[in-house]
């Protein structure tokens, strides 16, 4: 009996420590998130609006925005967002007359400042971005976008990439994502919560 009585005391010392384990590795894991999740979009990137005005980190700080990487090139992702943005925007109506949205151009090769600027005009309410390759890099990398030059059997090339809509407050602080043909309505909620507390 003394031996079985030992027995349970080990294993239950021994679920002891392993509870403390797992809650000790859940903190650290949430903590981490936060920290990685706040610093999202923190970098020194210098890019360009199409007409030539430089543009940072800091040049969200003061509306809260819609930010999205794409290329011009881009068959389908690329359109049918911006295509999105619009639609978000007449339906915000007043609403959305804070709000900024910006199109960073994954693609400097091909999107000069012209190109791009015919592409988003369109919408109305879209400023494109661009960089040199490196400064567009350094963008992609603080904001966590994946992009990447995938040959095509004729010679050309697309890009793959990140095709989510991501939110910034007004302070230029990451907020969220809309997701590539998210339900409108979920989407018209993230952005009504995101400008009430803008």
């Amino acid at each position: 009996m003394a031996n079985l009585a030992r027995i349970r005391m080990i294993l239950w010392g021994l679920v002891g420590v392993a509870a403390v384990g797992a809650i000790g590795l859940y903190a650290y894991s949430a903590t981490s998130r936060t920290a990685e999740a706040a610093g999202l979009g923190h970098g020194d990137y210098q890019l360009a609006t199409v007409t030539g005005e430089p543009f940072n980190r800091q040049s969200f700080d003061g509306n809260p925005s819609l930010l999205f990487f794409g290329f011009t090139h881009c068959p389908e992702v690329c359109p049918t967002s911006l295509a999105e943005i619009a639609s978000w925007y007449e339906a915000l109506g007043d609403e959305a007359s804070d709000l900024k949205a910006y199109f960073v151009t994954v693609d400097p090769e091909r999107d000069t400042p012209a190109v791009l600027e015919d592409y988003v005009s369109w919408t109305g309410h879209v400023t494109g971005l661009v960089g040199t390759p490196e400064e567009t890099e350094k963008a992609t990398r603080a904001w966590a976008v994946y992009a990447a030059k995938v040959s095509l059997d004729d010679g050309s090339y697309t890009m793959d990439h990140t095709a989510s809509v991501f939110l910034l407050d007004k302070e230029g602080e990451f907020s969220g994502t809309i997701a590539y043909r998210e339900d409108s309505a979920t989407a018209l909620g993230k952005l009504r919560n995101l400008l009430s507390k803008s």
